[in-house]
């Protein structure tokens, strides 16, 4: 399969090995950039987490081999996409999923979804059961609603507090942007060329006031999506409930690489998830995985990966 909208060679980055490309697509209000790994064989379509950028995918991509081309958009308001238009939130993330397949040609693919990615990934399954041949939430996907009458803000900034403080904050110079993710205790024993060429990415403005590209509207509209709307909250259910074959993945540790995770067997449980629940979803713990490390590991992308091939040779 040839992409005619291919815009240069990017090189072979960091550990991968794996030479990345750059492409655009055609989408509402714009164009879609997209990092594409090139692979002969059934594409999977990857989605990052509610600050990230498709860069954060070069492990997974290495992880995956040449044999598996790995598509990664930066999603709307974010890094290269930073610049398309609102309306925000989930649903616009799922057209514009559907608008990569159709431009890329497949009737069906495979998603594999980070965090907020992996809710998008769970709604446009429940949404499109035809079009998407299954999906991997990794850390992610499976939400509990809010309490009524919660301050969206207060509770992003409580889950997501360091992502959320970066929106607003400026720095001098690239070195200052990258020692904030040294710093970070769940990202930054794992730092590489990867994960430098990921965060590099996110930097938009000119010295001394570089910036992070996310717009913080999309933010909070996504953010509002995964805490409180209830379509997005049962789409991981929807999903599995029409076939689309779900495996959620969820890494041991936290966001700060606290010992408890996002999730745990009793909460999961408590969601009607895991064994013995009958909700059709594959349920795995990533053991010693923190909410960043579980697709930057090498142990842990190598989880992401069977469970990837499990799908497509189902």
């Amino acid at each position: 399969m040839t992409d005619p909208t291919t815009t240069g060679r990017i090189g072979r980055t960091g550990r991968t090995g794996r030479t990345v490309e750059e492409t655009t697509v055609p989408v509402r209000g714009g164009e879609l950039a997209v990092s594409r790994w090139p692979g002969t064989g059934q594409p999977v379509i990857a989605l990052h987490g509610i600050t990230a950028n498709g860069r954060s995918f070069a492990a997974l991509a290495a992880a995956l081999g040449e044999d598996t081309p790995l598509y990664a958009p930066d999603l709307r308001g974010r890094a290269r996409s930073a610049a398309l238009p609102g309306p925000y939130g989930l649903a616009a993330h799922t057209e514009d999923v559907l608008a990569l397949l159709d431009h890329l040609g497949l009737e069906r693919a495979v998603l594999v979804g980070h965090s907020m990615g992996a809710f998008v990934a769970a709604l446009t399954a429940a949404r499109h059961p035809d079009r998407i041949a299954g999906v991997v939430l990794v850390d992610g996907g499976v939400g509990f609603p809010a309490p009524e009458g919660t301050d969206i803000d207060e509770l992003l900034e409580a889950v997501i507090g360091p992502a959320m403080r970066r929106l607003s904050m400026t720095f001098p110079d690239r070195e200052a942007y990258r020692a904030f993710f040294r710093e970070h205790p769940a990202l930054g024993p794992h730092w590489n060329d990867d994960v430098q060429t990921y965060i590099d990415r996110d930097l938009v403005g000119r010295e001394p006031e570089l910036r992070s590209s996310c717009a913080l509207e999309a933010v909070r509209a996504d953010g509002a999506d995964v805490l409180a709307d209830p379509e997005t909250l049962a789409a991981v259910r929807t999903a599995a409930s029409a076939g689309v074959p779900t495996t959620l993945l969820w890494a041991e540790r936290g966001m700060l690489d606290e010992p408890r995770g996002l999730y745990d067997e009793a909460r999961l449980a408590a969601a009607g998830l895991g064994p013995g629940h009958g909700s059709g979803v594959t349920v795995r713990c990533v053991p010693g995985a923190n909410h960043y490390s579980v697709i930057l590991a090498p142990g842990a992308t190598a989880a992401v990966r069977t469970a990837l091939d499990a799908l497509r040779t189902a």
